[in-house]
């Protein structure tokens, strides 16, 4: 199943369909779907599909060489290529007034063997690319070296990207696609436990319980999930100690940097840059409070891990790996998880929620909403602000009719910290899995 990636392959193919000279540039944090996307867009077309490995450069030139008879549908077993360039530029004749796509996947592998190779790239694109056919695909997993070597203006690369694309993990909605077995309730808790990343949700097999895969997956020392939260810290920080002790801090509910720090044993500043480069990284978000009044210089923003699946593994498996390693993974389930399951959905509802906001309430609303976030409320979970002004409050009833004493009261708040109209929209869960979430304007006039 291809599910969910219709926008970022609607983009690829647009810039393909065109015929101008690209440069294109995706990149995004392992497991996301980049591999999937760039295979799901060559199909079909004159494309040239390369992955490279942590080889010698000798041996990822031998293995382009292979990928690109594949793509061009011709043998050239006699051809050597020394260097990058060469290969290139025998491409680009090859192409000639054909459109060719070439996808250079996992781009930072080559650059291991070769520091070289950007401005070897620079200068193929100002000489050949540039007044070519190619469309140019460089991929990579490791963010930090993505924005850094390849977007950044200290890169030699600069200026020569045509477009670029950080693939984020899916929606929410996104993700019940992949259980079509499970009831609504059991494909948002395993939305709540591994987020959207593609990969993860793909090893959760519906034809088996929500606790099985649990279980199996996450519980266990062999499961595909039990080490991948620690992969994806060695692949991305050179020194991964503090960083897995400030994710755990933060897991536990430190919120503020000062409080960060004190858990872990390190100044404000230091706890301060680590937590900048988790926040670069996508691992960690600072919220601030819509309601503050001036959310530039607030000092009331709080941190909380933004990738549900490393929320999720600091929770409950980091404090548990003794347990698990000796087989007790189901000791685990009953003790920590099960027991965090209602937690767990409501969060995830509200995500359902935000995204909702984000997206699509505009057209019940009638006008854009270009500001959301939480509201810490009983009722009142999130709030929306309009172009316009107006305060778009979202509300969730979960079990049967509201306190209306206390649903106004929050309704007064929002009042008193924007002022205008009040909007308001209720949500529920339905049992339909096309269409998760239940919308309602309320009417004007009544409370709800």
């Amino acid at each position: 199943m291809f599910i969910g990636r219709d926008a970022e392959l609607g983009v690829l193919n647009r810039l393909a369909d065109r015929g101008a000279p690209e440069l294109f540039v995706l990149y995004g944090r392992r497991r996301v779907g980049k591999t999937e996307l760039l295979q799901q867009f060559c199909e079909g077309r004159t494309a040239v599909y390369f992955q490279a490995a942590q080889l010698r450069e000798k041996d990822n030139l031998r293995a382009f060489r292979e990928a690109l008879a594949d793509g061009l549908g011709e043998s050239i077993a006699a051809v050597n290529f020394p260097d990058w360039e060469t290969a290139l530029e025998f491409a680009c004749d090859r192409a000639g007034d054909t459109r060719l796509v070439i996808v250079i996947d996992e781009f930072p592998y080559l650059c291991e063997a070769n520091k070289g190779l950007p401005s070897v790239l620079q200068r193929f694109w100002d000489r050949h690319g540039k007044n070519s056919k190619l469309m140019l695909v460089l991929c990579g997993s490791q963010v930090s070296f993505m924005e850094e070597q390849v977007l950044s203006e200290k890169s030699p690369l600069f200026g020569r990207r045509t477009a670029q694309k950080r693939l984020q993990p899916l929606t929410p909605p996104a993700t019940v696609g992949f259980f079509p077995k499970w009831s609504v309730e059991d494909r948002i808790l395993a939305y709540s436990i591994l987020g959207g990343m593609p990969a993860y949700l793909r090893r959760f097999d519906d034809s088996r319980s929500l606790r099985q895969n649990i279980l199996d997956e996450i519980l266990c020392p062999e499961g595909y999930l039990f080490e991948e939260v620690q992969f994806l810290l060695r692949n991305e920080l050179n020194s991964p100690t503090t960083y897995n002790s400030i994710l755990a801090a933060v897991a536990r509910g430190d919120r503020k940097v000062g409080d960060v720090a004190l858990s872990v044993g390190i100044d404000s500043t230091a706890a301060n840059k680590y937590l900048t480069v988790l926040r670069d990284l996508g691992l960690v978000r600072r919220d601030i409070p819509i309601t503050d009044p001036n959310p530039l210089r607030s000092r009331r923003g709080t941190y909380h891990i933004a990738d549900r699946f490393v929320a999720f593994h600091f929770r409950h498996v980091q404090p548990s790996v003794t347990l698990i390693n000796a087989g007790r993974g189901a000791r685990v389930m009953e003790t920590s998880v099960e027991p965090d399951f209602p937690r767990l959905y409501d969060d995830a509802r509200l995500q359902f929620v935000l995204d909702h906001l984000r997206r699509e309430a505009a057209e019940i609303v009638g006008e854009e909403i270009v500001e959301h976030g939480t509201f810490d409320g009983k009722f009142v979970r999130a709030v929306g602000r309009t172009l316009e002004g107006t305060t778009v409050a979202a509300l969730v009833i979960p079990d049967g009719s509201p306190d209306e004493g206390v649903l106004a009261l929050e309704l007064e708040q929002l009042r008193a910290a924007f002022g205008g109209r009040i909007i308001k929209l209720t949500y529920g869960i339905t049992h339909r899995a096309d269409r998760v979430l239940e919308v309602e304007r309320v009417p004007e006039g009544e409370l709800i």
